[in-house]
């Protein structure tokens, strides 16, 4: 039976969860109208999206250093404020700060985002590649939200500044509840390593196939994120069309990660159920840019499906490839960092291409070919190993089905 302990992390993981996404799913249907009465070019607003993912990455290696001096139940909630700055900053009339305000709300994600993992695998080892889907849940619910609710929030509160600055009301209540409730720990230094294991850690292939894969289908999300709307208005939609539309496919998301792990544990290795959620994204994408318009809505729920599945495996993959929390949390900031950071190319890509006319088509297929190379790399991050440091070494072990 779960202890209050247990249960009580379980619902404030959820809650801090939820704030890990909006900040960037509820950009994606306001493009349209920003470039219209921001008078950004394709390229701005490709700047725009790409600006959270990359401090995202960039901020992912920064949270072991600041859970070794504050703890890192204080460090999330730091980054939970950081992330309500960011997100009030965004919307107030000032020059540049819909862009310093969306970096903030990056920055704050990927320390959060670090954290949570190894934070999982320390309160509950034993059920943490589920918990992990749950998490992975509350991402995609919280994505979800964000690009469903920004257009009626407009409508709501009167303007797009109010839409977006109103997201910092529920990293307000995170905060709030994870601050007067976080679990406490005799643990110290969860996530702190010496360079010297950084090192080794860099050294492992293991260690690169995890990124690889995490960078190249969390580039797939967030280009998702950030364009799906406007690629789909290309199409012909309306724009609270397509910004449903998106909602209804990360509502999709919501079964996949939950169910993708207990998925991945019916096989002897996560290769199978990898491959699976791949290949349903890149069906998604088909459906909803290439096909005609009568599959849009098998292509949102695949889309979806795919991506949930996509993302709860590779943060899953945090803490199967890993004997510790302690690794758990290193490879955690390693691989988010260098994902998040890879991730941040394709929102960026993709504003680039359509400045140069580049046609929806033509950018779907580039995905498409790029979710085929991830699959390689799914092949090799889902074999049954695992990372462990014994005698101050570090080494690549298999493990068997239960481990």
């Amino acid at each position: 039976m779960a202890s209050r302990r247990s249960i009580t992390f379980i619902l404030l993981m959820v809650v801090v969860g939820l704030n890990l996404r909006p900040a960037m799913s509820s950009v994606a249907p306001l493009l349209t109208r920003l470039q219209e009465s921001a008078g950004l070019s394709a390229t701005a607003a490709g700047l725009l999206t790409t600006l959270p993912v990359l401090f995202l990455g960039l901020s992912a290696p920064l949270a072991p250093t600041l859970a070794k001096h504050i703890g890192s139940e204080r460090a999330l909630s730091a980054a939970l404020i950081l992330l309500a700055a960011g997100l009030i900053l965004r919307g107030l009339p000032l020059p540049g700060v819909l862009f310093i305000g969306s970096a903030m709300a990056g920055c704050a994600i990927g320390i959060g985002g670090t954290l949570l993992p190894a934070l999982v695998k320390r309160e509950l080892p034993n059920s943490a590649d589920l918990l992990t889907g749950l998490y992975t849940m509350a991402l995609c619910f919280g994505g979800a939200l964000g690009a469903g609710l920004s257009v009626p929030l407009i409508q709501l509160l009167g303007s797009w500044q109010a839409s977006l600055m109103s997201w910092s009301l529920l990293a307000l209540l995170a905060l709030i509840l994870w601050h007067y409730q976080m679990p406490r720990s005799s643990q110290t230094n969860t996530l702190s390593a010496p360079k010297s294991g950084i090192l080794r850690l860099l050294k492992q292939p293991l260690t690169w196939h995890v990124m690889l894969f995490m960078g190249i289908q969390s580039s797939m999300a967030y280009i998702v994120f950030g364009w799906l709307p406007t690629l789909l208005v290309d199409r012909g939609y309306n724009e609270a069309d397509a910004g449903w539309t998106m909602a209804v496919s990360i509502m999709c998301q919501l079964a996949s990660a939950l169910g993708a792990p207990w998925l991945a544990r019916l096989g002897k290795d996560q290769r199978p159920a990898l491959l699976l959620v791949l290949l349903s994204t890149a069906a998604g994408l088909w459906m909803l840019l290439i096909a005609p318009l009568i599959w849009k809505w098998p292509g949102a729920a695949l889309l979806g499906i795919g991506q949930g599945g996509s993302f709860s495996l590779a943060l899953s993959l945090l803490v199967l490839r890993t004997a510790n929390s302690r690794l758990a949390g290193q490879l955690s900031g390693l691989v988010q960092g260098g994902g998040y950071t890879l991730a941040a190319l394709g929102p960026f890509g993709v504003g680039v291409m359509l400045q140069s006319g580049a046609s929806t088509s033509h950018i779907a297929w580039l995905l498409i070919v790029l979710i085929t190379v991830c699959c390689g790399f799914a092949l090799l991050a889902g074999r049954n190993q695992r990372l462990d440091d014994i005698s101050g070494g570090l080494l690549v072990e298999r493990v068997t089905r239960g481990n």
